[in-house]
């Protein structure tokens, strides 16, 4: 199996500084599976591509003690594709031969190493469990202009169609360290396979080498799954440490897309700059009591819950294994009697009438709206402006006009894989104009984080605030029939 790594940097042989091997020496490495190969196919000044080809010892492989196989039966252990297709075989040899360049270090020129670099990575022969599409899912949201091709089961017979294998190049600027860390994350979890035991120490890998890009990666979970080989108690670790990192939003980075160079960089994370703009808002209007309706992982509710202004605090998602990972992130099994009865997670969908949300002052939406169906909408409304009718209410939604900020964003893309659409501000205001006339609310709107002149602030909120303490009967009626039962 081989991999090459391409920059045409000026000079390009700085390639050669980076990965601490001269590009006019071949030089060999013994593993455990096999030997490591370094050689560089072309060094000039304008170009350089470091080759990384591992033999794969089949023998050796099999007889290694707790490696998993890719078969059931005896004959797989020395009749299968490892010697032959990327997997964590190649991973690991990258790892180890390569190991100053993955730990982003350079004593003779910290900046080189520091600094994006224009790369192309091939790997013609990539084992992949799904279709191309996920690789490009994987790899698109980093910044990576992917070419993934299937290889044909054979070429000569094209009706056979194409096998699980694909031929993938991947282009960018990137820093060639995180680049290096991204393959080696990603590269099993294509293949969703490892050639060794997985325990608990590679969450620790995961979390390490994932630093900085996949705390906020659109398919992070599946990520996490595929890496840690589906034991369900190691991937719900690994997810506890990546929500606790910061990624428990993933449009905080847009998937295919990176910020502009010219966008003003915020002091914070977008969705941490939200959930401080939020708990702002809800402590300038004297809440004291507040629902967080979809709450995920608890993103909103750990400040809540750091501020004692906040008496009762009530936490509610459709998805009972978000709601599970909230309660481990916010370690209720471990919390005082006192801070326990402040706190209430329950399952239940923001589109459902629920009297356990009866009574509060306020009921936050974060991000939540554009996870819905348009047509859901008129249900949402009844069950939070008609029945649960809190004092106020906040919501805060994409800026779908903002989008056009992130390159490499494609024209009409959303931001996320989950979302059913995204408002323009004016479809915002009439939305949020048609919410107060028909439930006796007012409204302001605002923007949240870093403006741009034009197309505006990347989060919008609107602030509801309840006029008549008895809900229109008319108003009632036109949302009820939209609204499904309600639940105890």
């Amino acid at each position: 199996m081989i991999l090459t790594i391409t920059t045409t940097h000026t000079p390009a042989t700085d390639l050669g500084f980076l990965l601490h091997k001269h590009p006019d020496r071949a030089q060999s490495f013994d593993l455990s599976v096999g030997t490591a190969h370094v050689f560089y196919p072309e060094a000039t000044e304008e170009r350089c591509t470091a080759a990384l080809l591992l033999e794969v010892d089949a023998l050796e492989l099999a007889r290694g003690s707790g490696r998993t196989t890719t078969s059931d039966f005896t004959l797989g252990q020395y009749v299968n594709d490892r010697p032959y297709a990327a997997s964590s075989l190649l991973a690991s040899a990258m790892k180890r031969v390569f190991s100053t360049a993955v730990a982003g270090t350079l004593k003779s020129n910290q900046a080189l190493a520091d600094s994006a670099l224009p790369l192309e990575i091939r790997i013609p022969a990539l084992p992949c469990r799904g279709s191309s599409d996920f690789a490009r899912q994987l790899f698109a949201p980093l910044g990576w202009e992917v070419v993934a091709t299937a290889v044909p089961l054979d070429p000569e017979f094209p009706e056979w169609g194409d096998s699980r294998y694909l031929d993938l190049t991947l282009t960018g600027t990137v820093r060639l360290a995180d680049a290096l860390s991204q393959l080696y994350v990603l590269l099993p979890v294509l293949d969703d396979a490892k050639h060794y035991w997985v325990g608990d120490d590679e969450i620790d890998k995961l979390v390490r080498h994932g630093e900085g890009w996949l705390e906020a990666h659109p398919l992070r979970d599946a990520i996490a799954r595929r890496y840690l080989a589906h034991q369900k108690g190691l991937v719900n670790q690994a997810l506890d440490r990546l929500v606790e990192a910061g990624g428990d939003d993933p449009e905080a980075l847009p998937p295919e897309a990176t910020p502009a160079e010219d966008l003003p960089q915020p002091r914070a994370r977008l969705a941490w700059t939200r959930r401080d703009a939020i708990v702002a808002e809800l402590k300038a209007l004297g809440v004291r009591s507040v629902a967080d309706v979809g709450c995920g992982d608890g993103a909103l509710l750990r400040p809540l819950l750091a501020d004692a202004s906040f008496t009762r605090i009530v936490g509610t998602d459709v998805s009972a294994t978000a709601l599970a990972r909230g309660a481990r992130r916010l370690h209720v099994d471990g919390m005082s009697e006192r801070q326990a009865q402040r706190l209430t997670l329950f399952q239940s969908s923001a589109t459902y009438r629920d009297e356990r949300l009866e009574g509060l002052d306020a009921v936050v939406l974060m991000e939540v709206i554009e996870h819905l169906d348009l047509d859901r909408l008129p249900a949402l409304e009844s069950a939070i402006f008609g029945h649960a009718r809190p004092e106020f209410v906040i919501v805060s939604t994409p800026n779908r006009e903002y989008n056009a900020l992130y390159q490499g964003m494609a024209d009409g893309a959303l931001r996320h894989p989950d979302h059913r659409w995204e408002f323009t501000r004016d479809e915002f205001t009439d939305w949020a104009t048609s919410v107060w006339q028909n439930y006796g609310y007012r409204v302001s709107i605002s923007g949240i984080g870093d403006a741009d002149p034009t197309l505006g602030s990347p989060t919008q909120m609107a602030v509801f605030s309840r006029v008549d303490p008895v809900q229109d009967a008319a108003a009632e009626d036109a949302g009820a029939q939209d609204a499904t039962e309600d639940v105890a």
